[in-house]
């Protein structure tokens, strides 16, 4: 990972700042399953409640090379400035960029209805509970399946700065609980 390059996203009055995010990101994720890429991470260096209007796509300089090859962006090309393939700052900080899920959800509630193995009083717990855990304050993309178009989100976590950098694969939505990506 010594290697990036930066895709500012540029929303205007027909395309809002969210949604465009997510179809970039829902593209990306598409060139990164072609590529069967399991060695470029992701990151959102401008998130704060939101994700920002900025992703870092991180990897070495062949890879990234690959990946602007394919011409992913394709029609929201005009949405975004992607800066030319930079080398990661000598001093960076490391940091693990992830996808967080609730452990709880109203399909786990159903398999454990029907199998009988929750009373009617831990249901309104259980229920409870799941509302409590789903008012997360982490920012999200909002995608949709391409095989059965449901709409579901991917909340991103980010652990705190570390010095040192941790090897692992990412998924092909450029995450990783086990890797990390520079942080700068």
């Amino acid at each position: 990972m010594d290697s990036y390059i930066d895709i500012r996203i540029r929303p205007d009055a027909e395309m809002r700042e969210n949604v465009l995010l997510n179809k970039v990101y829902t593209k990306l994720h598409k060139a990164l399953f072609d590529l069967q890429a399991l060695d470029i991470g992701v990151s959102f260096p401008e998130t704060k409640v939101m994700l920002g209007t900025l992703i870092r796509v991180h990897s070495n300089q062949a890879r990234l090379e690959k990946l602007m090859a394919l011409s992913w962006l394709g029609g929201l090309s005009g949405y975004c400035a992607c800066s030319d393939i930079k080398i990661v700052p000598e001093h960076a900080l490391h940091r693990r960029v992830s996808r967080w899920r609730p452990n709880m959800s109203q399909s786990h509630l159903r398999r454990l209805i029907k199998r009988g193995s929750i009373s009617e009083h831990e249901i309104k717990a259980y229920k409870a509970k799941m509302f409590a855990e789903q008012m997360t304050t982490l920012p999200y993309l909002e995608m949709e399946s391409t095989s059965n178009k449901n709409h579901h989100r991917r909340y991103i976590q980010m652990t705190d700065v570390q010095d040192s950098s941790l090897v692992g694969d990412f998924d092909y939505f450029g995450l990783s609980k086990a890797a990390t990506i520079p942080w700068f």
